[in-house]
């Protein structure tokens, strides 16, 4: 149990910015091996951006709720994962081969395409909470973090890290998710999904699934595999996805 808690806290540190308890004898696989709880790490990440949603929808319209509620996860996370789905888009669209994608991609500067998907990504997420009650947008922010790291999970589990291993910033190409670790974190991302309504819920899996599919083929064919910035990617675009699901039927009501 101590281990888990270890490996807990290790998740919630590398994808957040919360201070965590320092964990003695931390190990290079500690990363890996914390994947099973990035679910967790992410509907924490979603818990306290709901709180703000709920807060701020006391005072302001929706759309500033929303607003607000999505910049509590990017400070939460320190814009993690949409430093990744920009990196990813300036690669995959700029480049003409492996090895000059990967080289773009490493550029901290950002390039059109990526403001582009970060622009589309967060404008998508936006009108998606705001097209929610606060309740169910405050549901569907949790549910949608969640479900969003499980998926890089199955990424790093099924894809080969692209590239030379040494040049990651942080040690992950080793030692990738079990099968195991991958279904923990599926089944950790559940929980939240029965406080949505099972249509919603249905058709936010689809995108996600569809997205997740779509983006680790391009990622396989364009790079040779998965790395830090195409999980943001990833996670990114789920994110915007399971939302998406979340406020089609009651959007068109709205």
């Amino acid at each position: 149990m101590r281990r888990q808690f270890s490996l807990l806290l290790c998740a919630v540190q590398f994808l957040t910015r919360l201070p965590v308890p320092a964990s003695p004898g931390f190990q290079a696989d500690w990363i890996n091996r914390s994947a099973r709880y990035f679910p967790l790490a992410g509907q924490l990440t979603g818990l306290l951006s709901a709180a703000v949603l709920l807060f701020a929808a006391q005072f302001w319209s929706t759309w500033i709720a929303a607003a607000l509620g999505l910049l509590t996860a990017t400070l939460i996370t320190g814009a993690l994962h949409e430093d990744g789905l920009a990196d990813t888009a300036d690669g995959f669209c700029g480049g003409h081969d492996p090895a000059h994608r990967l080289a773009i991609m490493k550029d901290s500067r950002i390039g059109a395409y990526g403001v582009l998907a970060l622009g589309f990504c967060t404008v998508l997420k936006l009108a998606s909470l705001a097209a929610l009650s606060p309740f169910l947008a405050a549901c569907s922010l949790i549910a949608a973090h969640g479900v969003a790291r499980a998926a890089t999970v199955i990424v790093m589990h099924r894809l080969p890290y692209a590239g030379d291993p040494a040049s990651a910033k942080i040690s992950i190409a080793n030692l990738p998710p079990t099968r195991t670790e991958m279904w923990i974190a599926l089944l950790l991302a559940c929980w939240p999904l029965f406080l949505l309504h099972y249509i919603d819920i249905m058709l936010s899996l689809a995108l996600c699934a569809i997205l997740t599919l779509a983006l680790a083929r391009a990622a396989n064919r364009l790079i040779g595999g998965q790395r830090g910035d195409v999980l943001g990617a990833v996670e990114q675009l789920c994110e915007a996805g399971f939302l998406l699901g979340c406020a089609a039927k009651f959007g068109a009501i709205h």
